[in-house]
């Protein structure tokens, strides 16, 4: 029997964190969503991802099939990281998440000084 992330599995919310929960993994489908991003990109905007964690949250983002690898035949390799279908079904869920701690963050008096934006403003 083949053991899967989703094992055990009883609770909605729980599937959801399991599939989003990691350190990074809201980060990078939040910017995602407008353009596919190349791995430098991506850690130029999260900064605070080590190479290694930013490595493997893009490869369980992909194993789970919320994002797309595409690899073109250059050399250097050139990689670019997109949204599936899958992944682009989390975009009501990323704003709320954005939505909430932006209220959140005015509500304390805490600037608003990351990249991410929704699709309002």
């Amino acid at each position: 029997m083949q053991h899967t992330k989703l094992d055990g599995l009883n609770c909605p919310v729980d599937a959801t964190l399991r599939l989003i929960g990691g350190k990074y993994k809201a980060l990078i489908l939040w910017h995602l969503i407008d353009e596919p991003l190349r791995y430098g990109a991506l850690s130029r905007i999260i900064p605070q991802a080590t190479p290694k964690m930013l490595t493997q949250q893009l490869r369980e983002l992909e194993r789970d099939g919320l994002i797309n690898r595409k690899v073109y035949p250059v050399v250097p390799p050139h990689v670019e990281y997109s949204l599936s279908a899958f992944g682009k079904s989390l975009l009501p869920v990323l704003t709320i998440m954005y939505s909430w701690g932006e209220g959140y963050m005015k509500e304390r008096g805490i600037p608003i000084t990351c990249s991410m934006k929704t699709g309002e403003q």
